[in-house]
């Protein structure tokens, strides 16, 4: 299967078997990037690789999975075998179409903001930019800053004064997969309104007896979902999947 490695904001494929040692992965990413393996730290959803064991034993890693990428100790960023030309394109998302836009590396939020305005006549004013759930929100930072590689996805939402004809919000349908430790691996499809808040899909989940009750992780594109935070402000789209898992998290993780 295929998975991206994400380092120095860019990212790479990489094929793996799920029967691959975390240590032979990081041979691969030596081969690559140059990296030694002895600096490289792997991990997923704040969870380190451990180089004693292999991917099956990490059984939310799968196809297209994002693996970040630190290093271990102090040494000059790689060059990385990545495409050099200063120009990527990325796909901007909006409700019900999407449109191609060409932005340079070192594009700030704003400038990716002025294009969208050029090219679509959304006014700026009115744009609130998200990626992989988080919300690109201060216009001055770099998109690479936001994790914004090739071929990214960015969705845009746009604030609109209120009117009584027009909702802001939309049903968006969805999967809960939770982790085998808990429901052998479940699938539950549910469709709900984007401002449901995760918290409200954690509580209908506990009310239906679909989870025990327990502490839970919801994930969402290998991010740790709010509580409090709706399914429209993590990026939640049509098909996507929430991942659930035991557990807690403080707020300095998110």
């Amino acid at each position: 299967m295929e998975i991206f490695v994400v380092t120095f904001g860019h990212e790479f494929a990489i094929e793996i078997s799920n029967q691959e040692p975390i240590l032979e992965i990081k041979r691969k990413v030596e081969q690559f990037i140059g990296i030694p393996v002895e600096s490289q730290a792997l991990s997923i959803y704040g969870c380190e690789l451990v180089d004693g064991l292999d991917m099956e034993d990490y059984e939310f890693i799968s196809e297209g999975s994002r693996i970040d990428l630190s290093i271990n100790q102090i040494i000059a960023p790689p060059i990385l075998n990545l495409q050099t030309a200063s120009k990527i394109p990325i796909t901007v998302k909006f409700s019900g179409r999407q449109i191609n836009v060409e932005v340079d590396i070192t594009e700030t939020v704003r400038g990716l903001k002025e294009k969208i305005q050029t090219i679509d006549g959304t006014p700026m004013q009115g744009m609130s930019l998200f990626h992989s759930g988080v919300e690109l929100g201060d216009d001055c930072r770099n998109l690479s800053e936001f994790g914004i590689g090739e071929f990214s996805k960015v969705i845009v939402f746009v604030k609109t004064k209120s009117r009584v004809s027009d909702s802001p919000w939309r049903n968006v349908s969805f999967v809960v997969q939770t982790s085998s430790s808990l429901l052998n691996a479940a699938c539950i499809p549910m469709e709900m309104k984007d401002s449901t808040t995760v918290g409200d899909v954690r509580e209908l989940l506990l009310a239906g007896k679909v989870l025990p009750d327990d502490d839970y992780l919801f994930i969402h594109k290998q991010r740790i979902m709010r509580d409090k935070c709706s399914l429209r402000w993590h990026g939640v789209e049509n098909g996507d999947f929430l991942y659930v898992f035991k557990g807690t998290v403080s707020p300095g993780e998110y």
